[in-house]
């Protein structure tokens, strides 16, 4: 039980020969409440989300709406008056139906989306209705603790040393912005200077080593940090394996330090690097190497005994990025950079300023190893999904998305005109529609269309990619909700497309 809060005494104040504030007319306050209009808005909140989420396993998962349909639906003038906050959500909704797409529901399979544990999308609206600004341990005590305990959680969870530092982030971009970050600090100051207060003009170039197939969001924090998206060196990934004698070789050809960018979980085919091979070149190169990883989901193969094997020597990484809202099934937006020694991290998103550092903390400023100063309490629900799952619970819900995958790949590899295009090692099943007797250009249009009338039919998402310059469908069974029944409805849905596409 909370205590009630203590009484304040008050005394008068001394006249001072200045005007004093006029009384406040209790019915002035009786009649405006601010706080009045939150139990009705949230009401109706709980009562539109509720029947959407109950929905979810029968809802359309797309209706694959036109810009123009929702420009109609959306689009308006800035209205002149108000209206009641609960109307406004009900008309919002009703507006913009139509281009919802139920991408936490059971069968949506693209883009490696996860869905939102119960306790996950609790502790969200939690989170929203506190308020909280993790700038400073002074702005909220409760909320600096809670990503604290919540990174040291998730680094147990994934077997990484207790000792390490993290932050959470937007999503694995700013995640991989954040490690980056960090190797470029450390790097400069290898090279002699400081590139957080000098800048990178007039020093020398820091090398970057990437994969060829590594994620765009890797280049987009490349380019962010001015490290440049194309200013890399490049490394062969055969079947989207980084090879580490190339690693090696280009080490070698360089005479100072470097960063290297490894992956966990390539994403149209799950694939991940040799991180004991790229960590061993790392550790022979004389001049130093960061070795950052890209682990947006495959860190959570780390949970399973079948697939811990492909995350071995992520503990020798520097830095580690990975998604919330992917396997984790935390809503949006989270992401989470984990770091061995966060010191690079504080001096290059180091800010300065006396309303900033009041000198009386007694923990740790949770802004301090990340760009942004203001920061919603993301940690609340994942302190939840954690808490009411537990290992087991995220170990189980592994082991289940793993056998759905497995249990995918083997359909499509028996089922006629269809064929896996990369191994299933993980949760990615990278597969295309290949009658016999069409030519490649045919059978490149042919998976486009049925990738679009898989989505605009609403039984299932799927999405489209290029592999081994071939035109694919990719499917990511990374949903905590996802059941058989569900698999087979994507199952069904693939089928017709075949037969009304072909």
């Amino acid at each position: 039980m909370v205590p009630p809060l203590p009484r304040i005494e008050t005394t008068e104040m001394p006249a001072t020969g200045s005007a004093s504030l006029p009384d406040a007319d209790p019915s002035t306050d009786a009649d405006h409440d601010p706080f009045a209009g939150f139990a009705p808005a949230l009401d109706a909140v709980r009562e539109i989300a509720g029947a959407y989420l109950a929905g979810l396993p029968e809802r359309p998962v797309s209706r694959a709406a036109t810009l123009a349909e929702m420009e109609r639906a959306l689009d308006g003038p800035l209205p002149e008056t108000g209206t009641d906050p609960a109307a406004a959500l009900r008309e919002w909704f009703e507006r913009a139906e139509a281009g919802i797409v139920a991408s936490p529901g059971p069968r949506f399979f693209g883009f490696v989306n996860g869905g939102s544990f119960p306790a996950a999308l609790a502790g969200d609206w939690l989170a929203s209705a506190l308020d909280q600004n993790l700038v400073a341990w002074a702005s909220s005590p409760a909320g600096a603790q809670t990503e604290t305990v919540v990174i040291r959680w998730l680094l147990d969870l994934f077997g990484l040393p207790p000792g390490w530092d993290g932050t959470l982030t937007t999503g694995a971009t700013m995640a991989n912005l954040v490690g980056l970050a960090a190797a470029r600090q450390w790097a400069g100051e290898r090279m002699g200077f400081d590139p957080a207060a000098d800048g990178l003009s007039g020093n020398p170039r820091i090398p970057v080593l990437v994969s060829e197939v590594t994620h765009a969001s890797v280049r987009k924090a490349l380019a962010t940090l001015g490290l440049g998206r194309t200013a890399t060196i490049e490394i062969p990934a055969p079947g989207g394996v980084m090879d580490p004698v190339g690693v090696r070789d280009a080490l070698a050809r360089l005479d100072g330090p470097a960063i290297v960018v490894a992956g966990l979980g390539e994403v149209n085919t799950g694939e991940t690097d040799d991180l004991t091979a790229i960590a061993d070149a790392r550790d022979d190169h004389p001049h130093g190497v960061w070795l950052h990883v890209d682990g947006a989901f495959g860190l959570f193969a780390a949970l399973s005994p079948r697939t811990a094997g492909l995350v071995a020597g992520v503990e020798r990484a520097d830095s580690v990025a990975t998604d919330g809202h992917k396997w984790l099934n935390v809503p949006y937006d989270c992401g989470v950079a984990l770091l061995r020694d966060g010191a690079s991290a504080r001096a290059a998103f180091a800010a300065g300023g006396a309303y900033l550092a009041p000198g009386t903390d007694e923990g740790p400023a949770p802004s301090g190893l990340g760009p942004d100063m203001s920061r919603r309490m993301r940690a609340l629900p994942v302190w939840c999904a954690l808490r009411a799952a537990g290992r087991d619970g995220y170990r189980e819900m592994v082991e289940r998305c793993l056998d759905h995958a497995a249990g995918f790949a083997a359909w499509v590899e028996a089922t006629p005109d269809l064929e896996v295009l990369a191994p299933t090692r993980m949760i990615i099943v990278c597969f295309r529609v290949a009658p016999p007797g069409l030519d490649a250009t045919t059978t490149d249009a042919l998976n486009r269309r049925i990738v679009a009338a898989i989505q605009a039919g609403g039984r299932a998402f799927v999405s489209g990619t290029v592999w081994d310059r071939k035109a694919a469908i990719r499917a990511a069974f990374d949903n905590w909700a996802t059941r058989p029944a569900d698999v087979a409805i994507l199952q069904a849905a693939i089928l017709d497309g075949v037969r009304r596409q072909s």
